[in-house]
C-alpha cells in the first residue's frame, strides 16, 4: 500500500507519526507532501517552519511541550541578537535550530533544490516517512491586513507570531502560487497512492497553500486513489492552534462540518471522498462526503495510528 499525507504544522506533524505507526504494521510506503508557505529568510537564513516540524517530530528531536522547535534548546544567539538591535526581534530561533537551518541555507546558496535538500537534511532524522516539500519554488502565504493606517500584506509569521491573528484581516494570499511547480516525485507519489489522506492541519494556512501549488490539486481529484480528511476541529474549536481565526476571515464556520465544507465532496468539485469527525461532533453532514465520527485526541502514537486506520479503512 501506498499512502500519500497533505500535513503541515503541528497538528500535521503528529498526524504523521500515527500514519507511520500505522504503515509498520501493514507494510506501507508513505510520502508526506508538506506545507512551504511559512517559509520565510531570517538573519539570512533559509528558515522552513512546517518541514521542520515534521522533521524533528518523526525524528524524536521536538520539544514536545512547546510542540514546534527542538527539545532541550537555548537561545544564546537570540539573546545576541536582541542585544544587537536585529530585527525581527519577535521570531525567534533556537541554537540547534540554527544548525539546521545553516546548512540548509548553504546548500540553498549552493544550488541544490528545496526537495534535494530536505532529503539531505532527513537523512540525520530518519523520519520514516518521504518528505517532500510541495513545490521547490518560492511559495509564501501573506495576510491582507489593515495596518498603520492602510491596507497591506505581511508574512503570515508576521501575522500569526507577532500579530498573535489580532488584526483586522480581509484575505490570505499565496504569492508565487501562480508560477510555482510540484516538487519533483509529489505528482508520481499521488498518482500511485492508493490513498490520500488530508492531515488534521489548518485548513486555510496548511493545507490551502499545498493545494494552491498548479497541478497539485487537479492531480489529487482527478487521480484513482481515495481522498480521505481528518477534521482539525473538534466540539467547535482548533484542538490547538488558531485555525478559528483564519476560517473567520474565510467566512467559514469553525466546526467539523464547516472545514468538511470547505473542502467540499470530490464528487461535487471539491476534495474528499471521506471526511473522519470526532466523536463529539457526530451526526456531521457533508454534501456528496462519507462521514464517520471516531475519537481523534491524538494522546500518544497508538491513538494516533488507530485513527489513521479508520481513516484508511472510510476510503
Amino acid at each position: 500500500m501506498r499512502i500519500v499525507v497533505l500535513a503541515g504544522g503541528i497538528g500535521g506533524a503528529r498526524f504523521l507519526v500515527g500514519v507511520r505507526a500505522y504503515a509498520r504494521e501493514v507494510g506501507a510506503e508513505v510520502t508526506a507532501v508538506v506545507n512551504v508557505g511559512d517559509d520565510l529568510w531570517l538573519h539570512g537564513l533559509k528558515v522552513c517552519p512546517d518541514l521542520d516540524s515534521v522533521m524533528y517530530t518523526l525524528g524524536g528531536g521536538a520539544d514536545p511541550e512547546r510542540g514546534w522547535g527542538r527539545v532541550g534548546e537555548s537561545w544564546t544567539v537570540k539573546s545576541e541578537l536582541a542585544a544587537y538591535g536585529a530585527e525581527p526581534t519577535w521570531f525567534g530561533l533556537g541554537d540547534k535550530d540554527i544548525a539546521t537551518h545553516l546548512v540548509r541555507t548553504t546548500m540553498v546558496n549552493a544550488g541544490y533544490p528545496l526537495s534535494a535538500l530536505t532529503e539531505a537534511l532527513a537523512t540525520r532524522w530518519q523520519p520514516g516517512v518521504r518528505l517532500l516539500p510541495a513545490t521547490d519554488d518560492r511559495l509564501e502565504t501573506h495576510a491582507v491586513v489593515d495596518l498603520d493606517g492602510g491596507q497591506r500584506a505581511i508574512h503570515f509569521q508576521e501575522w500569526w507570531v507577532r500579530h498573535r491573528a489580532e488584526i483586522p484581516t480581509h484575505r490570505f494570499v499565496f504569492v508565487g502560487a501562480e508560477t510555482a511547480k510540484p516538487a519533483p516525485g509529489v505528482l508520481d507519489a499521488i498518482g500511485s497512492a492508493d490513498v490520500v489522506l488530508v492531515a488534521p492541519s489548518n485548513p486555510v494556512v496548511s493545507i490551502a497553500p499545498v493545494l494552491a501549488v498548479p497541478g497539485l490539486r487537479e492531480a489529487v481529484t482527478d487521480g484513482p486513489a481515495p481522498v480521505v480528511g481528518v477534521s482539525p476541529i473538534i466540539g467547535g474549536a482548533p484542538v490547538r492552534g488558531m485555525a478559528d481565526r483564519c476560517l473567520a476571515v474565510l467566512g467559514v464556520e469553525c466546526s467539523a462540518a464547516g472545514v468538511g465544507g470547505l473542502y467540499g465532496g470530490r464528487s461535487a468539485g471539491g476534495l474528499l471522498d471521506g471526511w473522519l469527525v470526532a466523536e463529539e461532533d457526530e451526526g456531521t453532514l457533508v454534501p456528496e462526503v462519507t462521514v464517520r465520527a471516531v475519537p481523534l485526541r491524538m494522546t500518544d502514537e497508538a491513538a494516533t495510528a488507530t485513527m489513521v486506520r479508520a481513516a484508511v479503512e472510510l476510503r
